[in-house]
């Protein structure tokens, strides 16, 4: 049976599955009784031990925890480790990190470990490394790790969170009550746990921020849609006014300096909403553990150094638990362990439901049709209309997205016009009507890219004053394969400022929205178009 871990790149924390990542957890369990016990025969049996076995790690931003944790896990493999050196790299040439990877990878680099701040950058190079190995033959396809990127996700950080958590719930993973306390918008581990905490059955979510450091609105409706139970609290002294308190406490550094001069102004008010201080401690319940990813900030810690000799410390053992999580991920990625994984492997559904769909054409003519007929519009011999546009929306709104659709449509020659109106059964409702005279044809092309910019819209064909073709179009499940779509984040890989040619790829969200493939963010499917 193939080990279903090797050469498996961690991107976001979902690329491990949650029975994954329960065997992940069980693993180093048994690694970190045996390391602390020294306990070399069961130590032998994580190690990788190939000298040929290349990791390479690739900070671009400044780290320490991260990079440190991973060298000695590196170290513990006795795996071969190198290190770009980012300030004299071929980044700063102008090389794309296509071209910079692909050409690693043919060195017989196993593992990528990356943090950046461009978000996105392992699941882009994941792509893009496999087909480059499959060119040329290389038989051990790369694994990329994201150990960070810009305020996307930090899935090993979360590895590590969760090991914690269930090493503090006594093993249970029934239930989880966890206060978010800090930077809330920057932080890309709190983030993550948007959906690493699935890993437990039942997750109440507390999120102590500023409106500044709010949670985004995508990853507090994502962890909604998880099943989760989330408050929120402008501040630790608005959370400690109420009755119902975590045990568990995560705070972050905020990151007030990315937030312009207005919000430095009153830096000294928003940390003191995020800042623990001694007279919270008797309102804490018993056995309270607190947790911090590191480093806290030297001058402003939000858990202040005289809480470190206390039993509320529990960001020193999570720190140490990073390199024995990491330890475990890197076996599971070389195949050292991993064959008696006996969960469901994981499996991408795709999503393939018919969003363009073909309707009976009526047996009436276009121009005897009442319906067919809006105020102001005549109907037209030859040609195609466009109707129910943007139903529902102000006349202003549908108006601009109108002029979208007919340059993505490439409708803005010739002649015809466009219109607001209503139907007679809902006076009150706009929609948005394009009209063309003239012979046309659209291919399948053609039709996907209008239900991709005008989902909900009705296409009629008309021949002789027939309709003689008829679709109505839904929200497609994914929306690729076109020039001239855009991610609208600037920090993601496929953002074009970045020139690193990363087609943009989105896929349909539960609330009918669209997340970039690469970085996550969430549009509405009128906000993915240059």
């Amino acid at each position: 049976m193939d080990n279903i871990f090797t050469g498996r790149s961690l991107a976001v924390i979902d690329d491990l599955t949650i029975a994954e990542r329960r065997y992940l957890f069980a693993q180093t369990r048994v690694l970190k009784e045996a390391i602390i016990a020294n306990d070399k025969e069961t130590m032998d049996r994580f190690r990788i031990d190939d000298p040929d076995f290349g990791l390479y790690e690739v900070f671009l931003e400044d780290s320490t925890r991260t990079r440190e944790s991973f060298r000695n896990a590196a170290k513990f493999h006795r795996s071969k480790v190198s290190d770009l050196a980012a300030d004299s790299s071929s980044f700063n040439k102008g090389e794309s990190y296509a071209d910079t990877f692909n050409t690693l990878a043919g060195y017989h680099n196993s593992v990528f470990i990356i943090r950046s701040k461009l978000e996105g950058v392992c699941r882009w190079l994941e792509e893009e490394s496999s087909l480059y190995a499959q060119r040329n033959g290389i038989v051990r396809k790369p694994a990329f790790i994201n150990a960070g990127d810009g305020k996307h996700e930090h899935p090993t950080q979360e590895l590590l969170d969760e090991f914690t958590f269930l090493e503090d719930n006594g093993w249970e993973d029934g239930s989880l009550h966890l206060a978010l306390v800090g930077d809330l918008y920057h932080g890309r581990t709190v983030h993550s746990k948007t959906d690493g905490l699935r890993i437990f059955d039942s997750v109440k979510i507390d999120l102590i921020a500023p409106v500044e450091l709010a949670m985004p609105e995508s990853y507090r409706n994502r962890m909604i849609e998880n099943g989760f139970t989330v408050r929120t609290f402008d501040s630790i002294d608005e959370y400690l006014a109420q009755d119902d308190i975590a045990s568990k406490w995560y705070f972050t550094r905020p990151q007030l300096e990315r937030m312009g001069e207005q919000i430095l102004k009153r830096q000294d008010e928003l940390r003191a909403k995020v800042t623990f201080r001694k007279e919270f401690i008797e309102r804490l319940p018993a056995h309270t553990k607190f947790y911090h990813p590191l480093p806290r900030h030297r001058i402003h810690p939000t858990i202040p150094t005289f809480l470190d000799d206390t039993p509320l410390n529990g960001w020193e053992r999570q720190s140490i638990n990073g390199m024995y999580v990491r330890i475990v991920l890197l076996s599971l990625i070389a195949g050292k362990i991993g064959n008696d994984f006996a969960g469901d492997e994981k499996r991408t559904s795709r999503n393939d439901e018919e969003y363009i769909i073909a309707a009976e054409p009526s047996s009436h003519t276009a121009a005897t049709k009442e319906e067919s007929v809006s105020e102001g519009v005549r109907p037209i011999r030859d040609g195609l209309v466009i109707d129910h546009i943007c139903r529902g929306d102000r006349p202003a709104d549908i108006r601009r997205h109108m002029a979208m659709i007919i340059r993505v449509m490439g409708l803005d020659d010739g002649k015809g016009g466009e219109w607001i109106s209503t139907s007679k059964k809902d006076e009150g409702v706009f929609k948005g009507i394009i009209f063309r005279p003239g012979a046309r044809t659209l291919t399948r092309k053609d039709l996907k890219r209008l239900a991709a910019v005008a989902a909900g819209c009705t296409l009629n064909l008309i021949e002789g004053g027939r309709v003689v073709q008829k679709y109505r179009t839904h929200l497609p499940p994914r929306i690729y394969n076109f020039d001239d779509l855009s991610c609208n984040n600037e920090a993601c890989i496929s953002h074009p400022s970045h020139g690193e040619g990363v087609p943009a790829r989105f896929e349909r969200t539960a609330d009918n929205r669209y997340a970039c493939a690469y970085c996550g963010t969430v549009h509405t499917f009128k906000e993915i178009w240059k």
